[in-house]
């Protein structure tokens, strides 16, 4: 009796140092990012955004995701514009919060005005809902941005998602599958 908990134990050891292990490889990389990836964290971090950083962490890419990317002390708007002047592709993950917040918009913005390759993806949301609304609390100079910045990225062709009635399985992997054909022809481009 006393070996069968012996033996058990000690599979259970290996198994933890191997996933332990499994983890470690897949940390993310401490180079300039591929992948910046945009988002209305309320709507998107644990599910779509989450789980498309994973996959793209997976192939060994370097995405971007700021409660992923940023540690305690990091200048929040320093890392997250260096990450999106250093990365090839953007993916903006459109959501139904998405147009309330400052963030999302100033990131969309200056992946637009970089002319970065973009990839939008429609999270729960038709791209003809997506409007930023004059509430008092945008600058007009950042409204006129940000509705500048809304109009170009939501006439870009790109995938929508319902998570209530989608293949999620099948969604990851014709997101991923875009993202690795656009890091492929930046490649290409800037090889040229």
């Amino acid at each position: 009796m006393q070996r069968s908990s012996s033996s058990s134990s000690s599979s259970a050891k290996i198994l933890s140092r191997k996933i332990l292990y499994h983890r470690y490889q897949i940390q993310p990389i401490k180079r300039p990012c591929d992948v910046f990836i945009n988002h209305r964290g309320r709507d998107t971090k644990r599910t779509i955004c989450g789980l498309l950083y994973d996959c793209l962490l997976r192939l060994r890419l370097n995405p971007f995701m700021d409660n992923k990317n940023l540690k305690p002390g990091d200048q929040l708007l320093e890392k997250i514009d260096t990450a999106i002047r250093h990365c090839k592709v953007g993916v903006i993950v459109f959501s139904p919060h998405y147009c309330e917040f400052y963030f999302c918009l100033h990131e969309l913005a200056l992946i637009m005005e970089l002319k970065k390759k973009v990839i939008p993806i429609f999270y729960n949301i038709k791209p003809s809902q997506l409007k930023v609304r004059d509430d008092g609390t945008f600058s007009n100079k950042d409204l006129q941005r940000f509705r500048w910045a809304l109009e170009e990225a939501k006439y870009t062709m790109g995938p929508t998602f319902d998570s209530l009635q989608g293949d999620w399985s099948d969604f990851l992997t014709k997101a991923t599958d875009a993202v690795i054909k656009n890091l492929i022809e930046e490649d290409i481009i800037n090889q040229e």
